[in-house]
């Protein structure tokens, strides 16, 4: 099959002149390939050539003009040079050979078919010629465009040496299957599940960049089932594992939050491509097991499970090296208040609540509304309807008492400051104090946050302690 009309972009007549004129075989290999036949946009374009990626690179560099962005890895035998959008990344065809305890390979040069037998799958093994001879060629040792048809996954050598070499490997089988919605090949899915040990001697970086592209799937359900199914879950996030199972006591038995979890991802991934929304969503319940309790007269309660979830967030975050600046911080308080907004459904619910919710809240408002609605998940869907609009009527009270107080982000107009010096007072806990009193104040609708109203009630709280005005 040749593939020359698909090759729109110049660089790939310029990539193969300069081949020509240097003598060697180049090709694009891998996933660009791929996704020329699936139709879809690609930014990152990776060549192959048979003899140096990194002269070829330069060579490149130069007749693209040397003002573009130009890095070396030597210790890869690569280089990568950035134009416009694209991201194009040159290495040298090259065959490897591991030893058992290692994931660092034995790196020879080798030909274009060491190249393609090194690949993960056969999906990401096609290669299409760029020399002048046989431009557009298509190279498809292992049938890769079969198993597009089928919608397959499949190692191009004997699943057990491809993961061998590299088990992050089986990572990738499940983000692909997941992206792409293709099954894992039945013996490659075998593989996975007898090596899923293997898995711990990858960076747990490089582990957790795969999770989060399955996570950013259009279904991240089906990665994490077959991740479950796979047994490498258990490997790399047991917190999740432990959510799986119903257990039934006296005819009563509570849902199985695993799969309650993987609902309310894909409810919310169908409404945000936020990374940090889905670890929400994710982690919600993560507490579930460690709080569950059997009560004769109620059945199974999962009490303060929202407040020692929010616990956990910081140690996951951390083993799966996850950011731990506001990233961290969104996840965690979405997880602690993600019951709060249900109560608020009741008609005699104050101002004062909708008040401390949203100052709680803040700028994640929105975000832990989404995850409410995410978190309905009943089978029964006149159910699911009246909750939905029972969040209709908490929005809009939410709305109002907003746009009356301006309530969200807001901040105390007195200062810790401001009480220091009206009082002649160090910090310490009758400040604390002070301005805990009037914020609260503010919550409960006693005073706007408004200069005035807030000094008087200031200089009043400041009477109550026994402390006088030095500075007015």
């Amino acid at each position: 099959m040749n593939l020359s009309k698909h090759l729109q972009l110049d660089i790939f007549k310029l990539v193969g002149a300069v081949a020509d004129k240097m003598g060697v075989e180049t090709y694009v290999v891998g996933g660009y390939v791929r996704d020329i036949l699936l139709e879809r946009p690609s930014k990152d374009i990776d060549f192959v050539c048979v003899g140096s990626g990194v002269e070829l690179a330069q060579a490149v560099h130069n007749e693209l003009g040397s003002n573009l962005p130009f890095s070396v890895f030597k210790s890869f035998g690569t280089a990568m040079i950035k134009s416009g959008e694209l991201e194009l990344e040159f290495v040298g065809a090259r065959k490897e050979s591991y030893q058992r305890d290692s994931r660092k390979p034995i790196v020879e040069d080798g030909t274009l078919e060491d190249d393609q037998n090194r690949r993960d799958f056969s999906i990401n093994a096609m290669a299409i010629s760029l020399n002048k001879k046989s431009y557009g060629e298509l190279i498809d040792p292992f049938n890769g465009q079969a198993d597009l048809v089928s919608k397959t996954i499949r190692t191009p050598l004997a699943p057990e040496v491809t993961f061998s070499d590299d088990p992050l490997r089986m990572m990738r089988a499940v983000r692909f299957a997941t992206q792409l919605n293709f099954d894992i090949e039945a013996d490659t899915f075998e593989a996975i599940t007898k090596m899923a040990d293997r898995i711990e001697i990858v960076s747990m970086e490089r582990v957790t960049d795969e999770l989060n592209k399955i996570i950013l799937a259009k279904k991240p359900s089906y990665g994490f089932k077959l991740l479950f199914y796979a047994k490498l879950l258990d490997k790399i996030f047991p917190e999740m594992v432990a959510l799986q199972g119903v257990q039934t006591i006296e005819d009563k038995s509570h849902k199985d939050n695993f799969y309650h979890t993987l609902q309310v991802l894909d409810n919310i991934s169908e409404h945000t491509d936020d990374l940090w929304l889905r670890w929400a969503a994710i982690l919600h319940d993560i507490a579930k097991p460690a709080t569950k309790r059997f009560n004769k007269k109620t059945g199974w309660t999962f009490h303060g499970h929202e407040d020692k979830g929010a616990r956990m967030v910081p140690g996951i975050f951390r083993r799966m090296k996850l950011p731990l600046g506001a990233e961290m911080k969104k996840v965690q308080k979405l997880v602690r208040l993600h019951l709060r907004p249900i109560p608020l459904v009741r008609d005699e619910i104050t101002d004062a609540a909708i008040r401390r919710l949203l100052f709680e809240a803040g700028e994640h408002t929105d975000d832990l509304m989404m995850l409410c609605r995410a978190d309905i998940t009943s089978k029964n869907q006149n159910k699911v309807k009246r909750f939905l609009q029972n969040f209709d009527s908490v929005e809009q009270r939410m709305r109002e008492v907003e746009e009356k107080d301006k309530i969200r982000n807001f901040q105390p107009v007195i200062t810790g400051e401001v009480i220091m010096n009206t009082f002649k007072v160090a910090p310490g806990r009758l400040v604390g104090e002070i301005k805990e009193a009037l914020k609260e104040a503010v919550l409960e609708g006693k005073i706007q946050n408004e200069y005035n109203q807030a000094y008087n009630l200031m200089l009043e709280l400041g009477r109550e302690r026994g402390l006088e005005v030095v500075k007015s």
